[in-house]
């Protein structure tokens, strides 16, 4: 009897398997990269002054907070009990946020069709792109925010791909993580809501797992939702008067061409536009239309509503992982001896862009050299993260002139949740006493009980201050180490020790709230 032989899978599958395994180590190896250079480019200059006020909230867990939903001090709450006030260790899951962006940003590239370079370049694209470089180097809101944005892109493309509804589990997970970190996920769900709308993805309204997703997303929201309710809705009138604040200074007016380096890195231009393109004309991106109108109604609502450039930065790496793949599909139609080029280009591309845009917007550049110059001119982040501690010391030294009886009855006034985060991170190390503030959440947190006879007051102007206390005497200038000129240092610099408030503290109190 003959036997049949033994029937071995194509070669070409057995190399496709091997192929994709090595894709996969290949972005971990990258995104460990990305982690590891976000962690040893952090250790430097000091926190920054948006990093400081979630530590201090960080301090006292709610379930929500003026200017931002509670994800985010709650995961700094995490660190600080890990880490304790390690700025490396408090800048640790931003960088691993990060990391994870790439990765997904790879995979996404992968489902669009694009092989092994498609991927990487997909990968470092988003790696180097400004707000991916802000968001994993400072413990803020942009940093977790920027990370669910590209997961709920991530499952839509995995839906879309696979027609698999229980994807719509993970794309409500993502939206709930969103709601919870920073209130501009209402943009993105808007532009996922049309996308379903107005093509063939309307069919999954039909389906239980799309409103079990939508369960899931309310679910995780809800906390906050309720702490809304309860505060009525204080979040609203923060945003409008940011949102006033913002458009009566210039910050929305460049929308449009700073989407060009501050969305997204001027160098990949080339990629987000083919993925663009992709989505609207290429036979392969068709089924992934929906994509492209979650990011034009996402785009043209910001825009509309005059929101700041860089809220539409998240949206931007599902752009460059379909312009990645597409551009990968066009190399292949091309003679084998005629990409070369194409790839040179691409290299260079990435590492252009990612040496300009590292220079510029890492804790990288020497304080005070020639381009530190260029660097605070482009933007004031780095210069925000210098001269807290200073602070605190000069308040220390006022505090400590002051005669034993008259301490114990002193508080400290800060105008801002910067001067007051530092107070509250470096104060304890001084026996400073506790920091007051009209700012945000600390409002609703008072002035303490007995109230202070004597405040030392910090970042207010000579006006504002006497507007309060008939006696205000100026005792000091804020200044730092290093000369750097920041808010603090131009700006409302005189430090005043201040008695006699003209009205009695729950009056002049209730007058005192203010936004930022």
């Amino acid at each position: 009897m003959q036997t049949q032989p033994t029937v071995s899978p194509p070669i070409h599958v057995k190399e496709t398997a091997v192929h994709r395994i090595s894709d996969n180590r290949l972005l971990l190896l990258i995104s460990v990269g990305v982690v590891l250079f976000h962690i040893f480019t952090n250790n430097q200059y000091g926190f920054h002054r948006d990093e400081l006020d979630i530590l201090m909230n960080a301090r006292q867990l709610d379930w929500g907070y003026v200017a931002y939903p509670p994800l985010t001090p709650f995961l700094a709450r995490l660190e600080l009990m890990l880490f304790g006030t390690s700025l490396v260790g408090l800048r640790f899951l931003p960088a691993l946020a990060q990391g994870v962006v790439v990765i997904l940003v790879g995979l996404m590239a992968r489902d669009f069709g694009g092989g092994r370079l498609a991927q990487v370049v997909a990968a470092l694209a988003v790696a180097i792109a400004p707000m991916a470089l802000t968001a994993g180097m400072l413990i803020q809101y942009l940093s977790f925010d920027y990370l669910w944005w590209v997961l709920l892109a991530f499952f839509v493309v995995r839906l879309l791909r696979t027609e698999e509804p229980r994807w719509w589990l993970g794309i409500g997970t993502a939206v709930g993580l969103g709601m919870m970190t920073k209130y501009t996920m209402i943009f993105f769900i808007a532009g996922l809501v049309v996308a379903v709308l107005i093509t063939s993805s309307r069919r999954y309204l039909r389906s239980p797992w799309l409103w079990a997703g939508v369960g899931i997303a309310l679910l995780l929201f809800l906390p906050n939702l309720l702490w809304q309710i309860q505060h009525d809705f204080i979040s609203l009138d923060f945003l409008s008067a940011i949102h006033a604040r913002d458009i009566e200074w210039g910050r929305t007016d460049n929308f449009l061409t700073e989407q060009l380096y501050i969305a997204v890195n001027p160098f990949t231009l080339p990629l987000w536009v083919a993925g663009l393109l992709f989505f609207f004309f290429a036979p392969a991106g068709k089924r992934f239309r929906p994509l492209a109108w979650m990011f034009v109604t996402t785009f043209v609502l910001l825009w509309l509503t005059r929101g700041r450039s860089y809220y539409v930065g998240p949206a931007y790496p599902m752009l460059l992982a379909a312009g990645a793949a597409w551009i990968e599909s066009w190399l292949h139609t091309l003679a084998p001896h005629g990409t070369w080029w194409v790839k040179a280009g691409l290299a260079a591309m990435l590492l252009l862009g990612g040496v300009v845009a590292v220079l510029l917007i890492k804790p990288v550049v020497p304080i005070n050299s020639p381009l530190w110059e260029v660097v605070v001119e482009i933007s004031d982040t780095n210069s925000e993260m210098v001269g807290w501690s200073d602070l605190a010391q000069q308040v220390a030294e006022i505090y400590a002139s002051l005669p034993a009886e008259q301490r114990a009855t002193t508080a400290i006034l800060a105008g801002n949740y910067g001067e007051a985060g530092a107070l509250d991170l470096y104060g304890p190390d001084y026996g400073l006493p506790p920091v007051i503030s009209g700012s945000n959440s600390l409002w609703a947190r008072g002035y303490g009980d007995p109230p202070p006879e004597t405040v030392i007051v910090v970042g207010f102007e000579a006006g504002y201050a006497r507007r309060f206390f008939a006696s205000c005497q100026p005792v000091g200038l804020v200044t730092n180490q290093y000369g750097v000129k920041n808010e603090e240092t131009t700006h409302h610099t005189t430090i005043f020790v201040c008695q006699r408030p003209w009205q009695s503290w729950p009056e002049m109190w209730a007058k005192m709230q203010w936004f930022q």
